[in-house]
């Protein structure tokens, strides 16, 4: 039996709240793990993103969800002792400084910036901005094929403006939402969607689009996920253990291609899997 604390960090002047947790050694979420008597970890992962972060019902699916459910393992916690939290990008900050969540799982990016307000452990993923295509568009491989063609993202998003602003040619085409984007391109309307390479490939991965797109594959920027914790946390070592076993047992790489089977989808090798940052 092994115990784990989460100390979590409060805006109220709350100094910690501690949370222990016994469970087996067996990874994955099996009956054997867990934390003592009703206790929980709240994980916050996105609701809205096919192949990372997904809710349908009561059931949650995805890349993030799977490291989430992985790590809380390691931690101590069985899969029935998750508490599932939204947390869409505007609030992550916040959810974690005000005590919303335990851990966040949610493409969340690691820059220097949000370490002013939250720690990190890992990366557990280096992502990159890249390309979505119909399945038989074959004069598209990388942004400087799209001058004079119809790009699209989501209303906002700064990736999508730096390519204008690096192609003026290219027309960019914002909507509210990714699934919006998916509609232009499958009539035609559109020639092409940008976001992070994984957001795309789990796009395509859905019943309902595959074999209707694929992700072009070159990459031009790099997004490394990290796990959001409390500034004041004493679990980020233990977070980065569990990253490096799943990686090592060949679970993490499951995991990456069941969420996005069929859109012929490869990582950058060169930077996954990756290794976790030192704990600050």
């Amino acid at each position: 039996m092994r115990k784990n604390r989460i100390a979590l960090a409060s805006m109220a002047a709350v100094a910690a709240l501690t949370l222990s947790a016994c469970g087996g050694s067996d990874a994955g979420g099996g009956e054997g793990g867990g934390g003592e008597g009703d206790e929980s970890v709240r994980i916050g992962i996105k609701f809205d993103q096919p192949g990372l972060g997904f809710q349908e019902g009561s059931e949650y699916t995805g890349f993030d969800v799977d490291v989430a459910k992985y790590v809380a393992n390691e931690l101590g916690y069985s899969e029935d002792q998750i508490e599932w939290v939204s947390a869409p990008s505007a609030n992550r900050e916040t959810l974690l400084e005000t005590n919303g969540v335990d851990m966040i799982f949610a493409t969340y990016s690691i820059t220097d910036e949000r370490k002013e307000r939250v720690a990190f452990a890992g990366p557990y993923f280096v992502a990159g901005q890249d390309l979505l295509v119909r399945a038989d568009e074959d004069s598209i491989s990388g942004p400087e094929d799209l001058e004079g063609k119809q790009l699209c993202s989501v209303t906002g998003s700064t990736s999508a403006t730096k390519l204008k602003d690096l192609h003026p040619g290219i027309n960019l085409v914002e909507q509210g939402g990714y699934a919006d984007c998916l509609g232009l391109l499958e009539t035609g309307s559109i020639d092409a969607i940008t976001t992070d390479d994984i957001i795309l490939a789990g796009l395509a991965a859905t019943e309902a689009n595959q074999g209707k797109f694929k992700v072009v594959g070159n990459t031009f920027s790099e997004e490394r996920y990290g796990v959001g914790l409390p500034q004041e946390n004493d679990i980020c070592e233990d977070v980065n253990a569990a990253i490096t076993k799943m990686i090592e047992e060949g679970a993490w790489e499951e995991a990456l291609k069941a969420n996005t089977e069929g859109t012929g989808y490869e990582p950058n090798s060169e930077l996954n899997p990756p290794t976790p940052d030192a704990c600050a």
